[in-house]
């Protein structure tokens, strides 16, 4: 909505009672989903379950790995909802990060990539310009989180048709 900058969320979710669960029995379907999805990274996610409610924490090296820690965690019965406290953070230094974004974008027969700026702090990426829909601009911030060493990325892209 134009002119709202604010939003107050009070909604309170209650479960049916068959799908109520125990937050010992949630925490070990939960461990056991994120083991199953990520095989090679699953013990860096630590994770708190509070009625019904996870909280996943840790550091792992993609952003990928952030997204489907948190897509595991909503398959499993008895889950109330998901922090993703997950930060990003690559083992290995950001190498010309900038450059192989630009490529990437440059490659995209969805993205006029003349049309997009990218500025870059260490793993931080901010993304500038205007697209013609919302799924270009979605296709840039995904290829600019597929670049090696990204640990954040700021989508400050417009769209304008």
């Amino acid at each position: 909505m134009a002119g709202v900058i604010g939003v107050a969320n009070d909604i309170e979710v209650r479960l049916p009672i068959i799908h109520r669960r125990p937050d010992p029995e949630i925490a070990r379907d939960v461990v056991e989903a994120i083991k199953r999805d990520l095989p090679l990274s699953w013990e860096v996610i630590k994770l708190i379950v509070d009625d019904g409610w996870v909280t996943l924490e840790g550091e792992v090296e993609w952003q990928y790995q952030r997204e489907w820690a948190e897509k595991a965690v909503w398959n499993v019965r008895g889950v109330k909802g998901i922090t993703n406290d997950i930060k990003v953070r690559p083992q290995v230094p950001p190498v010309d990060i900038k450059r192989k974004i630009e490529e990437a974008l440059r490659r995209s027969a969805e993205i006029d990539a003349s049309r997009i700026s990218v500025e870059t702090n260490g793993g931080e990426v901010i993304l500038r310009g205007t697209v013609r829909s919302w799924a270009e601009r979605e296709e840039a911030e995904q290829a600019a989180w597929r670049a090696p060493g990204v640990s954040h990325v700021d989508n400050r892209i417009r769209v304008e048709p």
